[in-house]
């Protein structure tokens, strides 16, 4: 079977093969060096079923992503800032029989100490990066039949979730994507996110080179990384500027910080013309400020199962606090709960499962509306919903981003299961006394109705961060965590009204 990606953008190689298609600093490979290089590579991979790649953003992840493709091998692209039990997991859920790295004391250490039979160790060098290959006895799974790429999802929990997704629903998402952000040979995209990011994988490098774009990539550290969430965001404007992007994709917080040094001064590429921001919700404040430096920013919404991006503002049709129209292969349907049903690229399954999802909708968890144009509006996941003790239900994503669309409001978690009234643990974006919240909750309260109003405050401590355990990696929030951290201050509420009324 061919694979329709890599027969994309092997179309491109011929269309134009001594165009710029990968740049590492001031190192280039052109589409027929890309094109040579992979199938170089795809010798080293035959006789595996399942790869592992684990290692930093390169012109050699590239390769190496393309030549699975190619192969129709399975590819599992593994962040570098999972823990050493969350790889091990990867490897015995998926059923690894190999793994190439940069990091192979790691990876030797982990499959000694957990009895993997390693059968073969050697080197790999692509495009002068040497790089470690080992092969090692596979725990049995079943996989999905025709299973591309299984991307691991950390969420909430320590224990990553296998999504098993096709190169059909990959390169039905990619093909939108070119449609929508009118991509075009002119267009240099630069990795900012992980390259086993799926999000990144499929927008920032097969919707490139499928449209004839060039790929800047470079390690992570030099662009301002350190670990998963440390970010130098001077360092990262001005590997931004040094590219001369025209495309990036954003997380929120990674937007907030780029503002935050264009407000020191710092100037941003005027090429830009296209920063998708998602993972999360945007709160409008980025937005404004985006727009105040005319940073061309549009906001986007998918997820894991459905091959990433579902829907996405585009220079064409965008609505500030929508996440944009669906993407073309895209429809969509929702409940009677609000819920937001997806058709049109759903995941084949998930690792371990007992058979293949073959629904013609997926639903997603996620509550939300469509308005008369046909923008979607997310308003929050149906798990996180809660019930007032006057039996009314509150979506708390929905009044979190009512706060933090007043501009000294950073971070918002909302609480009120069961209770009469709700409390919001908030991070601001300055100091602030607790007294100095009353007006500023008024006036927000006057766009809620009654059983959504905020009540009462608590100044949190710190801001939810990966690092203190209060946010995921995808910078959403961990309500539980949050609530534990802060139960004492947010019950007291609570029993002071108690008093009160005995």
């Amino acid at each position: 079977m061919k694979s329709p990606i890599f027969e994309l953008i092997h179309h491109v190689s011929l269309q134009v093969p001594d165009a710029p298609a990968i740049q590492e600093n001031s190192v280039f490979l052109t589409y027929s060096e890309l094109m040579r290089l992979v199938k170089s590579a795809s010798q080293d991979l035959t006789n595996h079923d399942v790869v592992g790649l684990l290692l930093d953003n390169s012109p050699a992840w590239i390769v190496l992503d393309l030549a699975c493709l190619h192969l129709n091998i399975t590819c599992i692209p593994i962040p570098s800032f999972f823990s050493d039990e969350q790889i091990l997991h990867t490897i015995n859920d998926s059923g690894q029989n190999s793994i190439i790295t940069d990091q192979t004391a790691r990876i030797e250490f982990l499959l000694n100490t957990h009895s993997k039979l390693i059968l073969s160790k050697g080197e790999v060098v692509i495009s002068g990066k040497t790089l470690t290959k080992f092969t090692f006895s596979a725990t049995a799974s079943h996989l999905p039949t025709n299973t591309a790429k299984i991307t691991y999802t950390s969420g909430t929990t320590g224990t990553p979730k296998g999504v098993c997704l096709s190169q059909e629903a990959i390169c039905k998402v990619a093909a939108s994507l070119k449609q929508a952000t009118q991509a075009s040979t002119s267009d240099i995209h630069l990795c900012l996110l992980p390259l086993a990011t799926l999000l990144e994988n499929i927008a920032g490098i097969y919707v490139p080179l499928m449209a004839g774009a060039r790929v800047c990539v470079m390690p992570l550290a030099e662009i301002g990384f350190s670990g998963s969430s440390k970010v130098d965001f001077e360092k990262m404007l001005g590997a931004i500027n040094q590219a001369q992007a025209t495309t990036l994709i954003l997380t929120p917080e990674l937007l907030r910080g780029v503002l935050v040094a264009c407000e020191l001064g710092i100037s941003i590429s005027e090429p830009l013309r296209f920063v998708a921001v998602g993972g999360a919700l945007v709160p409008p404040t980025l937005l404004n400020q985006a727009k105040q430096y005319g940073i061309p920013v549009y906001e986007g919404y998918g997820l894991s199962e459905c091959a990433s991006v579902v829907s996405l503002n585009t220079l064409q049709a965008n609505k500030q606090g929508s996440v944009g129209k669906p993407l073309p292969h895209i429809s969509l349907r929702i409940q009677k709960d609000g819920e937001i049903f997806v058709k049109g690229c759903q995941l084949l399954g998930y690792t371990h499962a007992e058979k293949s999802l073959k629904q013609d909708y997926f639903a997603t968890g996620d509550i939300g509306y469509i308005d008369e144009d046909g923008y979607l509006f997310i308003t929050g996941r149906k798990k996180n919903v809660f019930i007032t003790s006057f039996g009314r239900n509150v979506s708390p994503e929905w009044v979190e981003r009512a706060l933090t669309n007043h501009p000294i409001i950073f971070q918002a978690a909302i609480f009120g299961e069961a209770k009469p009234f709700n409390v919001a643990v908030i991070v601001t974006n300055g100091s602030i006394r607790i007294q100095d919240l009353h007006g500023i909750a008024l006036s927000i309260n006057q766009s809620l109705p009654d059983y959504a109003q905020v009540k009462k405050w608590v100044l949190a401590s710190e801001p939810f961060t990966l690092q203190n355990g209060l946010a995921t990696a995808n910078f959403r929030i961990k309500r539980e965590a949050i609530y534990q951290q802060y139960q004492t201050e947010i019950e007291a509420f609570y029993e002071e009204r108690l008093d009160h009324v005995l």
